[in-house]
C-alpha cells in the first residue's frame, strides 16, 4: 500500500500544502474577523452615543413644551468618567457595559443643573454578537470547504511526484528500463523534472549498453591471439621463465573467459538446462576442483532442480574468491537448498553489501587484489538459475559469508530470456 503510507506521511509536500493553505486560510479569516468586529463596535459605538445625545435633546424639547419634568440626574448615580467629561467640557457620553443590560449615558450640565439620559444597547449588543458568531461559523465552513478542496488539488501533482520518484528508486535498482512516461511536454517544473529523469534513464542505458559492447568486442578480439599464445607458452621449453609465462598467459585467459561469461549475461544470451542432482554431491566436487582446501559439511540429502554447469559455476568462484580474498579456513556447508560459503578474513567492505559486486571492484585493500569479476559472475549465474545470493559477515568473527539459496523444489528455475 504505498499510495496510503505516502497519504499517511504527514511530512510529505501534500501535507505540507495543505497546512500552508489551512494557514493561510485562518490567518486571513481571523484577520477580517477581528476588523469587522472592531470596525462594527466602533461603528456602534458611534451611533449609540448618537442616539443618547438625540434622546436627551428630544427629551428636554419635550419637557420645556409639554411642561413635563426635566431629565435632571443625581451625580451619585452616574459613571465617573462621565461626569469627569462633564465638569471639563459641559457635555460628555459614556458607555457602561451592565449588569443588568448595556446602556449609553449621555449628560449635560445646563442653566446649573445636570441633565442625563441612558439608552439601552442590548439590541446592539445582540447584533455584534450574532455577527461575530457568524463570522467565525463561515470561517469554519470555509475551512472545511478548502482543507478537502486543497487535498483534492494537490493530490494529483503529489502523486505524479511520487511516480517520479518510484521511476528513479526502478534506475537506481538497476531497471534502465523504467519510464516515467509523463512524455516532455505540459509546461510545469514537475513534467520538467520527469523528463529529466527519463533522459537520465536513456544516457545510462545507452553508456551502459555502449559499455557491455566494448567489454564483449575486446573480450572476443583478445581470444583468438590468446589462444595462439597459449599454444606457443606450451610449446616453450621448461624452465622458471617458461612457468612465469604460462601462469601470466593462464591469468590472462581465465581474464578474458570471465569478459566473455559477462558479456553474455549482460545479453541475456545465457540459456537454463535444468535436471534433478544430488545438492550435497554437486558442491563437493565443485570445491574438489577448485584445488583449494575448504571444508565440506551437508545436512541430509537434498536433490535440486537446477542447471549442475551454473551451479558448479557459483559455488567455484564462491570458494576461489574466499581463499584470494579471505582466510582459512574455508567452510562450505549445504543445509537443504542453501549453500554457504565462510571465510575467517577481514569480511566483505560495507559497499559491497549496500550495492552488492561490482566488476572491477575488490572493495578495500584488506580483501586482496583481482577484477571484482567472480562474485560479478555468480550473482548474474544465480539470477539466471532463479537463485537469491546474499552477502553478510559473520557476527562473531567479521568473516565473509555468502549463501545461495535454491528455487524451492519442482519449481522451476527462472530463466534470463528477456
Amino acid at each position: 500500500m504505498p499510495i496510503v503510507r505516502a497519504l499517511l506521511n504527514l511530512r510529505s509536500l501534500h501535507w505540507k500544502i495543505i497546512l500552508l493553505v489551512s494557514t493561510a486560510c485562518a490567518a486571513m479569516a481571523l484577520t477580517v474577523g477581528v476588523l469587522v468586529h472592531e470596525s462594527t463596535l466602533r461603528r456602534s459605538m458611534h451611533e449609540g452615543a448618537v442616539r443618547a445625545v438625540e434622546q436627551l435633546d428630544r427629551a428636554q424639547q419635550d419637557a420645556r413644551r409639554t411642561g413635563r419634568p426635566e431629565p435632571l440626574a443625581d451625580p451619585a448615580e452616574l459613571p465617573d468618567a462621565l461626569l469627569r467629561q462633564v465638569e471639563r467640557h459641559g457635555q460628555g457620553t459614556y458607555y457602561e457595559d451592565g449588569p443588568p443590560a448595556p446602556v449609553y449615558w449621555a449628560a449635560e450640565r445646563k442653566n446649573g443643573q445636570l441633565h442625563a439620559l441612558r439608552t439601552d444597547m442590548t439590541a446592539d449588543l445582540l447584533t455584534r454578537q450574532a455577527l461575530d458568531r457568524h463570522l467565525w461559523k463561515y470561517s469554519l465552513v470555509t475551512l472545511a470547504v478548502v482543507i478537502p478542496a486543497t487535498a483534492l488539488a494537490t493530490e494529483l501533482p503529489a502523486r505524479r511526484l511520487r511516480r517520479v520518484a518510484r521511476t528513479a528508486r526502478r534506475i537506481t535498482a538497476g531497471d534502465l528500463q523504467a519510464r516515467t512516461g509523463m512524455g516532455r511536454r505540459g509546461g510545469d517544473e514537475i513534467t520538467e523534472i520527469a523528463a529529466t529523469v527519463d533522459a537520465m534513464a536513456d544516457s545510462l542505458r545507452d553508456r551502459l549498453a555502449g559499455e557491455q559492447r566494448f567489454t564483449a568486442d575486446v573480450a572476443h578480439e583478445l581470444r583468438t591471439p590468446l589462444m595462439g599464445l597459449v599454444t606457443s607458452a606450451g610449446l616453450l621449453p621448461e624452465g622458471e621463465a617458461t612457468d612465469l609465462v604460462r601462469d601470466r598467459v593462464r591469468v590472462l585467459r581465465d581474464l578474458v573467459e570471465d569478459l566473455l561469461e559477462i558479456s553474455r549475461l549482460d545479453a541475456g544470451a545465457e540459456r537454463v538446462e535444468p535436471r534433478r542432482v544430488p545438492l550435497a554431491e554437486l558442491v563437493e566436487e565443485s570445491v574438489a576442483r577448485t584445488g583449494l582446501p575448504a571444508t565440506v559439511t551437508s545436512t541430509g540429502a537434498p536433490v535440486a532442480e537446477t542447471d549442475p554447469r551454473r551451479l558448479d559455476r557459483i559455488v567455484t568462484n564462491l570458494v576461489v574468491n574466499a581463499h584470494r580474498h579471505g582466510a582459512t579456513p574455508v567452510e562450505v556447508g549445504v543445509s537443504g537448498l542453501t549453500i554457504t560459503v565462510r571465510d575467517h578474513g577481514p569480511g566483505f567492505p560495507p559497499d559491497l553489501l549496500a550495492h552488492g559486486p561490482q566488476r572491477f571492484r575488490t572493495g578495500t585493500e584488506q580483501r586482496g587484489r583481482g577484477h571484482g569479476l567472480g562474485l560479478t559472475i555468480a550473482e548474474g549465474q544465480a539470477k539466471v538459475i532463479g537463485a537469491r545470493l546474499g552477502f553478510r559477515n559473520h557476527p562473531d568473527d567479521g568473516g565473509a559469508v555468502a549463501q545461495v539459496r535454491l528455487p524451492p523444489g519442482g519449481q522451476r528455475p527462472l530463466s534470463n530470456d528477456r
